[in-house]
């Protein structure tokens, strides 16, 4: 059998594609085939996005350039760190409805270490982060000895995080952040010189294809379904034109933020978690069905107490980050908008409300349609009212996908 021959679902090697045009073909049959069992993947994020482009480039040309990109690149990158936490929570078939008091939490841990009592920067950004995990891992030890829904126990967080971080302020309604200290800096000027840009877009995509080709030959060694080397390199060099493009068009203004990038390394650091490990095996196991998880012999409560302090961690680093763009933390810091926004972003992104389905990567993809959206409100000079009823309806819309497509797997024997 050739090592890279294009294999179905039930291991049965297929022709072997030797052309991109064969390739191309072999995954539009996939695709058609996913779309007949539910298994619709990415794919309504990405038309959703698609029709989100073209109509506020329409109404307002400003949209794509590169300087409103660039900016709405920054402003995803706080939402999108806490929406990565709250990916996670929802894998394991659970929810945290506190993120946001989190992340208002943490900003003012910082701001008051830092500014109030001298703390060091790097100190006070440790103790904040060290305080969303506590958080969470507290949910965790209540859930898996007291049994109690974690609806009620982060509900009941809700409350109780924003009474601490109104006693942590006390009289002080709002706390500036020196804009020299290098915490806003990373958050609103700094950005990746261009020719850095384009040595990264290269070495993702030579890892991308290494990793790929590395594994289809280690699963082919092992008699199992492989990608084909046709099919890699294909993907490799789409990828490769896409961030091209992308990193050439941002260039053109301020280019990528860091902030941004070191959310997108987030996400591929969860991703390769959860894909490659044996805890974000477990992790999928607990979310498509926790008893069968627990007679298989995964540390179920173990895992669920990783996950929500991790969930815990990644809300308080996305405050800080939020905490750095805006140069201040007050009492508005971490409200209901980040909060709501931040688990929409998760659904919207493709991850199931039902556990076991989605990955890091969701994140991304629900934080951006949500901010393009708010973007494109402010951009064609619409009320925030606006934002909220729109996001709920799409929100709305991303839940009924992923109930429709669960009961079409479950029929077809995919669920």
């Amino acid at each position: 059998m050739n090592p890279y021959s294009d294999q179905n679902a039930t291991g049965v090697a297929k022709e072997s594609p030797g052309s991109v045009s064969t390739y191309v073909g072999a995954r539009w049959r996939d695709f058609k085939a996913g779309i007949g069992t539910g298994d619709l993947g990415s794919l309504p994020v990405f038309i959703g996005l698609l029709l989100i482009s073209v109509i506020f480039q329409i109404l307002n040309p400003y949209f794509l350039s590169a300087e409103n990109l660039s900016n709405l690149a920054l402003e995803s990158a706080a939402s999108g760190t806490i929406a990565i936490g709250v990916v996670l929570v929802l894998l394991i078939g659970q929810i945290d409805l506190s993120v946001g008091s989190i992340s208002g939490v943490a900003a003012t841990i910082v701001a008051v270490g830092f500014v109030f009592h001298g703390w060091p920067l790097w100190l006070s950004v440790l103790a904040a982060v060290l305080a969303g995990a506590v958080i969470g891992f507290i949910y965790g030890l209540i859930y898996t000895r007291f049994g109690v829904p974690t609806f009620v126990i982060t509900l009941a967080g809700l409350m109780g995080i924003l009474g601490l971080q109104l006693w942590i302020l006390g009289k002080n309604g709002t706390i500036n952040i020196p804009f020299e200290s290098w915490l806003v800096v990373f958050a609103q000027r700094a950005f990746l010189p261009e020719v850095a840009t384009y040595l990264l877009v290269v070495l993702t995509v030579a890892l991308f294809v290494t990793s790929k080709l590395l594994t289809a030959r280690r699963r082919a060694a092992a008699g199992l379904p492989a990608a084909s080397r046709a099919g890699i390199l294909t993907r490799g060099a789409l990828l490769l034109l896409i961030l091209g493009v992308f990193s050439w068009h941002l260039s053109a203004s301020r280019g990528i933020g860091l902030m941004f990038l070191v959310f997108v390394i987030f996400i591929v650091i969860v991703n390769y978690a959860l894909k490659r490990t044996r805890w974000g095996r477990a992790v999928y196991a607990i979310g498509g069905n926790v008893e069968a998880a627990r007679r298989a012999g995964i540390p179920v409560a173990r895992t669920i107490i990783s996950v929500l302090a991790l969930g815990g961690a990644f809300a308080a680093i996305g405050g800080i980050f939020a905490m750095g763009r805006l140069a201040s933390a007050g009492v508005s810091s971490g409200g209901l908008d980040t909060n709501l926004m931040a688990i929409a972003a998760g659904v919207i992104g493709g991850t199931s409300l039902f556990g076991g389905r989605g990955s890091a990567w969701s994140a991304l993809l629900g934080v951006v349609v949500i901010q393009s959206i708010a973007n494109g409100l402010t951009l064609v000079s619409l009320d925030s009212s606006i934002r909220f009823m729109i996001t709920g309806a799409v929100l709305l819309v991303a839940v009924i996908i992923d109930s429709a497509t669960r009961r079409s797997r479950a029929l077809h024997g995919r669920a």
